[in-house]
């Protein structure tokens, strides 16, 4: 019998009973099943910052991992749910581009709507797929269920646009995609992107914040201080050492980053 490891990524949070339940479905399909908690903490129907830790997190799992992410604004809409079954693993969620990021590093077999009412709980709620749609899907997956005994297969799913650098002379511009639990502003640029500005001896600006040059640690700055670096993502990230950059800065989501040479 197989038995997949199955991971949750949710906006859930830790205070409300979700997962948990979640988790007793999965249980009560599968009383063997294998769960890890990705995170739930994702920021409150945010669903790129879902399919960004969804992202950077999968390649670090098993061959077979089944990832569930639920962040899901549109629950109880027509959007669909759905199964993307990929070459060494499957991604279950809403047809939102949660998972779109993570599927799209992985050769995919097939896409399938989770329309089987079989693999579902009854009835289903029109706030809580999570539990009625899709731990029941995973548990069943996890059990040997093939992907096609879902439900139709689909040509496509929905893919989230990638912001994209504006490269200029002397000048890179990105913006701020995600903001983690110490306040840490990670931007949409990689190191790759600042290389023809002359790699770490670049100045970067963010509101009213100017930074010059990459530290090699957090520590690097001074207490309350500002430092760049290129984080465990490869993404440029803003910090605050022993404080959170966020607040101190007063910059969110989609907020411009520039980034020139510090030899001009």
């Amino acid at each position: 019998m197989e038995n997949r490891l199955i991971a949750l990524t949710t906006d859930f949070g830790y205070e409300d009973p979700f997962v948990g339940i979640m988790k007793g479905v999965i249980l009560g399909i599968n009383p063997e099943a294998r769960i890890v908690d990705v995170t739930h903490g994702i920021a409150p129907q945010e669903v790129r910052g879902g399919a960004l830790a969804l992202n950077y997190a999968a390649q670090y799992f098993p061959p077979g991992t089944i990832h569930v992410a639920v962040v899901d604004p549109g629950v109880g809409t027509d959007r669909r749910p759905i199964l993307i079954d990929c070459e060494d693993a499957f991604f279950i969620g809403p047809d939102n581009g949660v998972l779109s990021l993570a599927a799209e590093r992985k050769k995919t077999r097939r896409v399938v709507e989770l329309a089987n009412e079989r693999y579902r709980l009854h009835p289903v709620s029109a706030t809580f797929h999570g539990r009625d749609v899709f731990a029941p899907a995973a548990a069943h997956l996890s059990l040997g269920t093939p992907a096609e005994a879902f439900g139709p297969a689909l040509n496509d799913y929905m893919r989230l646009t990638w912001p994209a650098a504006v490269k200029t002379d002397g000048e890179v511009r990105g913006e701020i995609i995600y903001i983690d639990h110490f306040g840490n502003l990670v931007t949409n640029l990689t190191a790759r992107d600042l290389e023809p500005l002359g790699g770490d001896r670049v100045e970067i600006a963010l509101v009213d914040v100017e930074i010059r040059g990459l530290a090699a640690s957090y520590a690097d700055a001074e207490t309350g201080g500002y430092g760049a670096l290129i984080n465990s993502w490869g993404l440029l990230e803003i910090s605050c050492f022993n404080a959170r950059a966020d607040q101190r800065s007063g910059a969110g989501i989609g907020d411009a980053v520039h980034v020139r040479s510090a030899n001009r």
